[in-house]
């Protein structure tokens, strides 16, 4: 099918590369001529594993192109919007300017029987306030919310663990056109759920408020742990065996981040609010505030590690993304750690294996070194920030030769304390005696 995708950040490169993997005839938008030049060369303008494979093979095979400008949509059968929607400044609702702003612009180029497909994440009540705009060209909406974890966002678009279609009522035609965009997940079995707009734009928001209310849940249990001498990591696996509950998302830490569950929760409270049905979510709020409070005792643990006096000392911060297998650090807890405590005085030597230019952007003032070796020189701490493989098989033996003091903060609970405290090391993390 001929397809256009209306953003090409994160989610609408992906999906780009995607469909034209899957044999389809894609043009991807971006009113970033950087991005798209980037984009058309076959490179990605970010840290996804797989990509660069994908968009160097749609470019070659002629599928996939890009442009700045909306008019090479003309034609599209299915248009896919896949613009952000950030948190506003000065509110914790969702900002919808680029989605109305993307729609506004494509509207003339729609033709009768085209299909708009949001995939954007919005609050409740967006796609039918869109479909009304839409409608009047002859095009139809549909919303199609995409479960995408970073790291791994080409196998989750190529192998989706289920479909959701949001049509307005009756439409079977658009699912009819979403099936055949997605004919190669469906031969698979992938399940298909079609939904009203209400229920596929709350199915993502929801998904990523249960996921926040897990970590923070188990989090929670760690500020427990620590007041009792409890284990949360034993604790964790305990309870995760029981099937109702499982073992996935209950690793205690440093907490959440990146670019979706922080504002989409918040998004959420925010739209229920308006919608009078506030006091439904207002558990997210401490939700949130658990989460942040674990980066709080993070610094704590650094400076206990530093033996109370911090300033000057110098610290190896190993992870800067908010999770491996990416560069993104938008909220990302790592980072933010990081910057706490070079405002505490620390001399922070920082390393990521992806994500040091972008954490530059926003925290210039950190010190990065080019290699965990490097950021491992002469430290009086190591914190372990990011759970990346290669930080989780670090051998405290030859780290210990590097560093000025054996303590490690490990922020993730991704090491084994008996064996680097075997190896000398004062070891803390949250949730741990």
């Amino acid at each position: 099918m001929k397809i256009s995708v209306i953003g090409c950040g994160y989610l609408g490169a992906v999906h780009a590369a995607c469909m034209a993997e899957l044999g389809h005839d894609v043009i991807g938008i971006d009113v970033d001529p950087g991005k798209v030049a980037t984009l058309a060369a076959g490179s990605a303008p970010f840290f996804e594993p797989g990509l660069p494979e994908l968009l160097a093979s749609g470019r070659d095979s002629g599928r996939l192109r890009f442009s700045t400008d909306m008019a090479e949509a003309a034609g599209a059968e299915v248009h896919f919007v896949a613009v952000g929607t950030p948190q506003q400044a000065g509110s914790e609702a969702a900002d919808l300017r680029f989605v109305d702003a993307a729609i506004d612009a494509l509207l003339p180029h729609l033709g009768a029987g085209a299909l708009v497909v949001g995939k954007s994440t919005v609050p409740v009540g967006t796609a039918a306030r869109l479909a009304e705009k839409v409608a009047a060209t002859g095009a139809t909406l549909a919303w199609n919310p995409e479960f995408l974890r970073e790291g791994f966002a080409v196998q989750d678009t190529l192998h989706p663990d289920r479909l959701v279609y949001g049509v307005a009522d009756g439409d079977e035609r658009a699912a009819a056109q979403l099936d055949a965009i997605y004919a190669s997940a469906l031969a698979d079995e992938t399940p298909r759920l079609v939904a009203d707009f209400a229920t596929a734009e709350l199915v993502k928001v929801s998904a990523n408020a249960f996921l926040a209310t897990k970590i923070s849940f188990i989090n929670a249990m760690a500020e427990v742990a620590e007041a009792t001498g409890a284990d949360v990591t034993v604790l964790a696996d305990a309870i995760g065996h029981d099937a109702r509950i499982g073992r996935r998302f209950l690793n205690s830490g440093i907490g959440f981040g990146g670019g979706c569950l922080p504002k989409d929760i918040r998004a959420f409270m925010a739209r229920a609010e308006e919608l009078g049905v506030g006091h439904s979510v207002g558990f997210l709020k401490e939700v949130d505030a658990i989460n942040l409070r674990r980066r709080d005792r993070v610094v704590e643990l650094a400076v206990e590690a530093l033996g109370g006096d911090a300033a000057g000392r110098r610290v190896a911060v190993l992870g800067l993304a908010f999770k491996p297998d990416s560069d993104d650090v938008r909220d990302s807890p790592a980072l933010d750690v990081a910057a706490r405590l070079r405002a505490l005085g620390v001399e922070v030597r920082a390393f990521d294996p992806e994500a040091i230019e972008t954490a530059r952007r926003i925290h210039p003032e950190l010190g990065y070194a080019a290699s965990a070796e490097e950021a491992l020189e002469g430290a009086e701490a190591v914190l372990v920030l990011t759970e990346w493989k290669a930080f989780r098989a670090l051998d405290p033996e030859t780290v210990g030769s590097a560093v000025a003091q054996r303590a490690v903060v490990d922020g993730r609970n991704c090491l084994d304390p008996a064996v680097w405290r075997e190896a000398g090391w004062t070891y803390r993390a949250p949730g741990r005696p």
